[in-house]
């Protein structure tokens, strides 16, 4: 019995790491056509918002990024700045 309990917190630690992965990497793409780099003051800003608004998406990037964008109205505040800052300096720097 001991050995089931310690392979079952082995197998969430892995699907833990992977999900915190797949948010991280999520964060960093700004929609499944682009690719953007988000800093990473939004990577922590947002993280949080990943898992409580896209958690179902995990693992797939670029869903989660699909749905980020979506429920853009239900971010944190303090997400839809960075977030909303590093988008302005992505198509400042397009148009140069």
């Amino acid at each position: 019995m001991i050995a089931i309990f310690r392979r079952q917190d082995l197998e969430r630690a892995v699907r833990r790491a992977g999900v915190a992965l797949a948010v991280a990497a999520s964060v960093a793409v700004l929609s499944p056509a682009a690719s953007f780099a988000f800093s990473a003051e939004a990577q922590q800003m947002c993280s949080g918002d990943a898992f409580r608004l896209c958690s179902a998406e995990i693992p797939n990037i670029p869903r989660i990024t699909a749905c980020m964008v979506k429920n853009r109205s239900q971010l944190s505040s303090g997400c839809r700045v960075v977030l909303d800052r590093d988008l302005a300096a992505q198509r400042r720097a397009a148009a140069e």
